[in-house]
């Protein structure tokens, strides 16, 4: 089944900006004191759609799969690690599962393409396409066939989960070379600029890992549109994040966007259809080499600077309590008007 892209609105609302502006401006603060926390409120306000937003059950979705560039040696740690990490997510021992637990995010982890099978239980969804993607540095990691299953995995997957905002995560040992890939490819960049110690390289595995990387995008030179790029590079669980990713924009959740692989998926996304960076909030800035590149390539501002390079939607976790300290600000925050509050000459 061929992928079928969502219809999804564009949010530019220059009256609806304008009273997120005026409310903000009004509230018993120095005109912007409170910075980009105003910044995120006003974007949370032109996603939910009025001045009183809230955020309500929160979904972290955690995508996981295996990639056959792996076998290449580009990460510092065996696949075997992508199906473990999965059980430390579901037994709630990984660091996801114990910030999800913390605010009260609820987690579902996605079998996207893992090699290994996986009991069935509460939280896990086998949403498996193949065991692991195909060596990118010998074929294409997916055929356009398996890309567009997992697409339609991605979109359909929403449709049981609550809430308006949907926290993005993913497992995959050797994804951030797809990442890399990507990245390289969709904005044009050198793959050098691009690519990074992931799992812990030190600088010889880093410089031997672009080298394998530049192969790749040579034997794959064809691949120049999103959809082609995707097939090639991988992985099964960036294009299942894909496809949720648009049905979460064309349902108008918040899209919350973690790191370096996160972001891949939304380039592709975006590229696809622009009105999803409309309901992006980039949760932070990832020690990873390109990620600074990967949000400048999605317009990106994010919320947090504090070097994770983990993965997994740690720092989408970490910026959950912002957004609910913005929409508050917006939505409970008491006018001069309403306070009995002098406002600065001038302004009465």
């Amino acid at each position: 089944m061929a992928f079928s892209l969502p219809v999804i609105a564009d949010l530019d609302d220059p009256d609806l900006a304008g009273r997120l502006r005026h409310a903000l401006d009004n509230k018993t603060k120095p005109v912007g004191s409170l910075g980009r926390l105003e910044t995120l409120a006003t974007r949370l306000g032109l996603i939910l759609g009025g001045a009183s937003p809230a955020l309500h059950a929160p979904q972290m979705v955690v995508f996981a799969g295996d990639h056959g560039l792996a076998a290449q040696g580009v990460s510092a740690y065996p696949s075997d690690v992508t199906w473990q990490m999965v059980e430390n997510f579901l037994a709630g021992g990984a660091a996801v599962s114990v910030l999800a637990r913390q605010h009260g995010i609820a987690l579902t982890v996605v079998d996207c393409g893992v090699r290994h099978d996986f009991a069935p239980r509460p939280g896990l969804l086998i949403r498996k396409i193949a065991a692991g993607t195909a060596d990118a540095s010998l074929a294409p990691a997916m055929t356009p066939a398996q890309r567009d299953a997992a697409l339609e995995n991605g979109k359909a997957l929403l449709d049981d989960l609550p809430g308006n905002v949907l926290l993005l995560g993913e497992m995959g040992i050797g994804n951030t070379s797809s990442a890399s890939l990507l990245l390289a490819r969709l904005a044009q960049l050198d793959i050098a600029e691009c690519t990074g110690a992931g799992t812990g390289l030190d600088d010889a595995g880093v410089v031997r890992k672009t080298a394998i990387l530049r192969k790749v995008l040579a034997r794959h030179e064809a691949a120049r549109q999103p959809l082609d790029a995707l097939a090639a590079f991988g992985g099964f669980e960036i294009a299942t994040m894909v496809g949720a990713i648009l049905q979460a924009a064309a349902q108008n959740r918040v899209i919350v966007v973690d790191g370096f692989i996160v972001g891949a998926a939304v380039l592709v996304a975006g590229r696809l259809a622009p009105q999803v960076l409309q309901r992006c909030v980039f949760a932070h800035r990832s020690g990873e080499r390109g990620h600074a590149l990967m949000l400048a390539a999605l317009c990106g501002e994010p919320l947090l600077d504090l070097q994770l390079r983990l993965g997994e939607g740690s720092g989408a976790a970490l910026a959950w309590p912002l957004m609910q300290s913005a929409c508050a600000i917006l939505r409970d925050m008491a006018s001069f008007e309403s306070a009995g509050v002098s406002r600065e000459e001038g302004k009465r």
